[in-house]
């Protein structure tokens, strides 16, 4: 049984450099070799020029193929699993097309698993843990209203006057201020078309309290089913969301403002040329450590008191080990792969798992690769 790793970016490394020297039969594929031999050529013993027709031919039944290549390749090659009677993993979100082959996956015995690097993919941990904490909980009451938020960010160690500073070409942050959100406020749904309109102030229950800037991101509310709310549970809040350093929002306002202009091709040539001119003046330097802050929380309240209140919160940052994004995002996707391998995953299309004993045991991990990790109980 072989992993057929692809994509070997800067949230990568570490996670496929783990399962290379567990001992794994790995093929590292890459549209660049050159790339893929500067970053685990002193243990890979099999790399290769990325092709669809190559890795298909070289993928055999019960292989797994990981995909940490763009968005775009995921689908291909999870349907290039399907007619090989081979297994995918990404971090990525499902996609719709992805969605589509839980039938084909099933029928076929197969795993299709995504959403399992940082976000998403460790929130959803979070979220199921606190979830059963709640439900087995003394305080239970299915009659209460709930209240969730999952905020993660990116952000530099080191502030800067940009609030921010880039990994990788900034064009996927700019291109993500224009999708809209939806989530539930006050009872109500929020539909929000401009994050920027949507921003609130967040006090993170850190070992330092420290606040920050969030938003919606994304569509929050099919979550609610992954997370398994109860359909008769009164949702209060619930939001998925971006969370960023305070001042964020007045750095960003002249981007903001111009991106509400942007439309057409056009739009998108100025798009390019903002993003080639943000990496120029953020990007992180070489060695720069990076941070990465994670709050997902659970509120229960009856009769105007609160009945259950945890907050799953992480703080990580590069260090010797190199970048905290890169940790987050890679780790959990060997871990999962580690479970297509030992069948501890259904045949389907699946987000990261449910399983009591897999979140456990992934959050364990999780531990060793933030600084901070901790579940703040409010009411204690």
């Amino acid at each position: 049984m072989t992993i057929h790793w692809c994509g070997t970016g800067l949230s990568a490394i570490p996670g496929l450099r783990k399962l290379i020297e567990e001992g794994h039969a790995v093929v590292v594929w890459n549209r660049t070799t050159t790339k893929a031999e500067e970053a685990v050529g002193d243990i890979a013993h099999d790399i290769r020029s990325f092709d669809m027709g190559a890795i298909t031919a070289a993928t055999a039944k019960d292989d797994i193929v990981v995909s940490m290549l763009p968005g775009d390749w995921h689908v291909p090659l999870a349907e290039m699993c399907l007619a090989r009677g081979a297994n995918f993993v990404s971090s990525s979100y499902i996609a719709p097309e992805m969605r589509a082959l839980d039938t084909a996956f099933r029928e076929a015995g197969l795993i299709s698993i995504n959403e399992v690097g940082l976000d998403p993919g460790i929130d959803h941990l979070m979220a199921h843990a606190l979830v059963a904490d709640y439900r087995a909980n003394a305080s239970y009451d299915a009659s209460a209203d709930i209240s969730f938020i999952s905020y993660c960010g990116g952000i530099p160690k080191h502030p800067n006057p940009f609030r921010y500073k880039f990994s990788w070409s900034p064009l996927g942050v700019l291109k993500a201020l224009r999708s809209p959100s939806k989530s539930i406020k006050n009872f109500t749904e929020l539909n929000v078309s401009r994050p920027w309109d949507a921003i609130s102030s967040y006090a993170a229950p850190l070992a330092s309290p420290e606040t920050f800037e969030v938003y919606p991101n994304r569509d929050s509310l099919p979550f609610m089913a992954d997370y398994q709310f109860e359909p008769s549970w009164r949702i209060k809040e619930f939001v998925r969301g971006t969370l960023r350093l305070n001042g964020w929002k007045d750095a960003w306002a002249d981007v903001f403002t111009e991106i509400e202009t942007l439309s057409g091709p056009e739009g998108d040539a100025r798009l390019k040329e903002m993003s080639d001119g943000f990496w120029n003046e953020n990007a992180y330097d070489e060695g720069e450590p990076d941070r990465v802050v994670m709050c997902v929380g659970l509120k229960a309240e009856q009769d105007g008191g609160e009945i259950f209140n945890k907050t799953y919160v992480m703080d990580a940052w590069g260090d010797a080990r190199g970048t905290a994004m890169a940790r987050l995002v890679s780790i959990p996707v060997s871990l999962a792969v580690k479970a297509v391998l030992s069948r501890q995953i259904c045949a389907g299309v699946h987000p990261a798992p449910h399983d009591p004993k897999l979140v456990a045991e992934w959050l364990k991990e999780v531990d060793t690769l933030a600084q901070h990790l901790q579940v703040v109980d409010h009411l204690a």
